[in-house]
């Protein structure tokens, strides 16, 4: 189950880094290039915790759930993590012209990006819903057409926007006015958008809704999970990364790092048994 306060957010995973360690027959598997180099090039979406932010921005130091598992599997393939922030709709296409080796945000696993990208499974996470705290109007989404009339805040880029894009017409078959989608460049944005009134609800992950809610002085309330799907971390389509990197994660599983670094993020019940590449999205 989801934790309200996961532990030592704040500082790096100390202990997981003592007993993460180069594994001689997973780091076999990597490129050649890559060993030679000894250095990932990690694209990477921050501002969304627990998957990655800063807990102090002044000092530009990311944390979380995504910079916890790159850089124990970098441990275990005995190479280097150059970490690069990017917005998280510039990503995946960078990937493919070689800006970056691999790509992290807590991207969902889709038909859509699968055509052009691979993924790395290492949580279930997904779709979900919140409001601000003071409103009781809206219950737990389980039908889009709960939402109709109202304005949604959303991530560009996201499955969130593709879904709500994509379904817009349910409001019309039932007979209702259409909702609207208002899209922002980070969670940040989408944030203060509901709590000035501009959106009514937002949509972005599950993790992230029920970690906002979690916070002391938290004015959103989560309304429940709307859709799971798998999580992976992105790679150019047929990228001979990906081998290597499910590898490491499923040595992190074994080994437990996996779930020290769930456990100190709160999320244990996005744990995966093991990581799988490009597994079909869920129905």
């Amino acid at each position: 189950m989801y934790s309200s306060r996961p532990e030592g957010h704040r500082g790096r995973l100390s202990r997981n880094s003592r007993q993460s360690q180069k594994v001689e027959a997973v780091a076999a598997l990597l490129p050649a290039d890559v060993r030679r180099v000894g250095v990932l090039k990690v694209g990477a979406s921050i501002g969304t915790p627990p998957s990655a932010y800063y807990p102090d921005p002044a000092k530009k130091q990311a944390a979380g759930v995504d910079i916890d598992v790159t850089d124990a599997v970098a441990k275990v393939l005995g190479i280097t993590v150059d970490r690069q922030e990017a917005s998280f709709e510039s990503i995946l296409p960078a990937l493919g012209s070689g800006k970056f080796d691999v790509g992290t945000g807590d991207f969902g696993v889709t038909t859509a990006r699968l055509k052009t990208i691979d993924f790395v499974t290492y949580i279930d996470d997904g779709q979900g819903f919140a409001v601000r705290k003071d409103n009781t109007s809206l219950q737990p989404v389980t039908d889009l057409t709960q939402l109709c009339g109202l304005t949604i805040g959303t991530g560009a880029g996201t499955t969130f926007e593709t879904t709500l894009n994509a379904k817009k017409d349910v409001c019309a078959a039932a007979g209702k006015k259409p909702y609207e989608v208002k899209v922002y460049s980070d969670t940040a944005a989408i944030l203060t958008s509901l709590q000035q009134g501009r959106v009514d609800t937002v949509m972005s992950t599950i993790n992230g809704l029920r970690y906002q809610e979690s916070r002391p002085a938290s004015s959103t309330r989560f309304l429940g999970e709307f859709h799971r799907l798998d999580v992976g971390v992105a790679f150019k389509k047929g990228s001979p990364l990906a081998p290597a990197f499910q590898a490491a994660v499923n040595q992190l599983i074994k080994d437990g790092t996996y779930d020290r670094i769930l456990r100190k993020w709160g999320i244990t019940g996005s744990a995966i048994e093991k990581s799988d590449i490009s597994p079909p999205e869920h129905p």
